[in-house]
């Protein structure tokens, strides 16, 4: 397809998209692209669709990537990976960072993401939307959280390294205050005693 095609279905309101996975040959089609955002909306990542295609039956599909344009934000295309309802999939699942650290709200520390996702395995209609991690023990500036700490579904198993860090938090940073050097006090600079003649000795020098 074009780009002038491509972007004459955008301004009719079509989102470009292709299919492709178990039993189904790569096929580009067309989406109503209002519906499919509202469904993004709705539905979360790694959400199970079904898609049927003209003259064909209902497939489940799984939102699989999307581009979106950089400026206004909007979808411009999808990849749709049809899927078997029996067999497991790997798919990477969002971190949802939850509670508060005693750190970031009294102490002025900053939370760092180490990690926005991790991999995951399971059944698709076992897969999580995102994973919870509370960062409510993050009670010191030295304290990590890690990919163990993570609350996992039953059926779901983390591939990701369980020892890999997710969150920690950074402590404010302390700005030095300048010194102001005096530049009166310099080495060998006359006081004003010094610097201002004697009255008395100055008349003196011109009697006689």
């Amino acid at each position: 397809m074009t780009g002038k095609a491509v972007g004459r279905l955008r301004r009719e309101g079509q989102l470009p998209a292709v299919v492709y996975g178990h039993g189904v040959e790569s096929q580009s089609i067309q989406l109503d692209a209002r519906e499919f955002d509202t469904l993004r909306r709705h539905v979360g990542r790694n959400a199970i669709v079904d898609l049927k295609l003209e003259g064909g039956r209902a497939r489940p599909v799984m939102v699989h990537a999307v581009q979106v344009h950089p400026v206004s934000r909007k979808t411009i295309h999808a990849d749709l990976f049809v899927i078997r309802m029996s067999e497991e999939m790997t798919v990477d699942v969002a971190i949802a960072f939850t509670g508060e650290s005693v750190m970031v709200d009294k102490m002025g520390g900053t939370l760092l993401h180490l990690r926005e996702s991790v991999s995951v395995r399971a059944l698709p209609d076992a897969i999580p939307s995102e994973l919870a991690l509370d960062i409510t023990p993050l009670d010191s500036f030295d304290a990590v959280l890690h990919v163990s700490d993570l609350v996992v579904p039953e059926g779901a198993t983390v591939l990701t390294d369980s020892h890999e860090p997710l969150a920690r938090v950074q402590p404010p940073r302390v700005e030095e205050e300048p010194v102001v050097a005096d530049e009166g006090a310099g080495e060998g600079a006359p006081t004003e005693e010094e610097a201002e003649p004697d009255a008395e000795a100055a008349g003196g020098d011109s009697e006689g």
